[in-house]
């Protein structure tokens, strides 16, 4: 089986999957971080070198005000939980997305987490934290827009390279396989530039019961595409 070198995760479904159960939406969400750490390692032992997932998007801060401070205070913990997992299975860890609309102690967390984590050689593990991706693609030319006022560099120098440098993916390789569970068809924002030549694969299944056969299974559908032409292989 040709595993992709890259596979990118919208996880999907959390607060539905405790509904269904009678739960609050909090316990789907905690059930969810923690199949996190369990796909990293199922990824990874497949063959996976880089995994990036989507945590917290721009826009749930507009979710209600309990979820967002459940989420946060999830996500403080599981900065914990991560900081132990790198150090056991030697994972990179990098945080894509703007993270000075954090408060300080989970910033300085993020911090702490990637540079424990910077020199290890495991799986190269990303995760997207108050990320958007025209957001992204906004601070990015903001940035571009800024060296070239200060002549840094020249209009005739920005190529597709050179633009990708400025993104929060950079020197991380293009998604080869987007993953989305619980059964929406949609991007939500979620690295647009980097997708461009990506296979999706949508699932019904919630990211909770997202297990490493539903994980096989979506490398199985990866590997009946034809790169090459983008379209299903010929029998």
């Amino acid at each position: 089986m040709n595993v992709p070198q890259h596979i990118a995760i919208i996880m999907d479904g959390n607060g539905r999957w405790a509904k269904a159960k009678g739960m609050p939406r909090n316990y789907g969400h905690a059930q969810g971080s923690k199949n996190v750490e369990r796909i990293c390692e199922d990824a990874y032992k497949m063959g996976v070198k880089y995994l990036t997932v989507y945590a917290f998007s721009t826009e749930n801060w507009s979710r209600p005000a309990g979820e967002v401070n459940a989420l946060m205070k999830l996500l403080r913990n599981y900065m914990k939980t991560c900081l132990k997992t790198a150090e056991k299975n030697r994972m990179k860890v990098r945080v894509i997305g703007d993270i000075t609309g954090l408060d300080d102690d989970i910033r300085n967390r993020i911090l702490e987490l990637e540079e424990a984590s910077k020199n290890n050689d495991g799986l190269n593990f990303q995760i997207a934290i108050n990320y958007g991706s025209r957001d992204e693609i906004l601070r990015a030319v903001r940035k571009l827009a800024e060296d070239v006022k200060e002549g840094k560099l020249v209009p005739e120098e920005i190529t597709e390279q050179c633009f990708e440098s400025y993104l929060d993916t950079h020197d991380i390789p293009d998604p080869d396989l987007l993953i989305r569970t619980s059964g929406e068809l949609r991007l939500s924002n979620y690295l647009l530039w980097q997708l461009a030549y990506t296979e999706f694969y949508f699932t019904d299944v919630p990211w909770p019961d997202f297990t490493k056969e539903e994980l096989i299974k979506a490398i199985e559908h990866y590997n009946n595409r034809d790169r090459r032409y983008g379209g299903v292989k010929e029998e």
